[in-house]
């Protein structure tokens, strides 16, 4: 599974990074992070201990829809889905839709982790 590099950095210098980035002035690198979280706490709650859990639960189950996996995690499928959208926000999961359903899919289950 692939890994995912976060940086965590206060918002008015992730804004200056991003304009920078913008106007040509910065490159970042390959090794750089490409998810940005302002403090270590919004850090912690998108990948608290539960959510962590349930990660595993969606690499191993593979579910077919948000529903599937409210069954598998008895977990209500609107907490789930609000979970999982924000998840998705920083590419951690993807939701694809298929027909009617929304199927989520695992896009990191590794996290490095750097404070700026």
């Amino acid at each position: 599974m692939n890994a995912i590099t976060i940086g965590i950095m206060p918002q008015r210098k992730i804004r200056e990074r991003a304009y920078a980035i913008a106007r040509g002035e910065y490159r970042p690198g390959p090794e750089e992070p490409k998810v940005w979280f302002t403090s270590m706490k919004s850090l912690a709650e998108v990948l608290s201990d539960d959510n962590r859990a349930l990660l595993r639960v969606i690499l191993e189950t593979e579910p077919e829809s948000i529903n599937a996996l409210a069954e598998t995690t008895g977990r209500k499928p609107s907490n789930l889905s609000r979970t999982l959208r924000t998840m998705s926000h920083y590419g951690i999961v993807r939701l694809e839709r298929e027909k009617r359903r929304v199927r989520p899919i695992v896009q990191a289950s590794e996290f490095r982790i750097i404070a700026a």
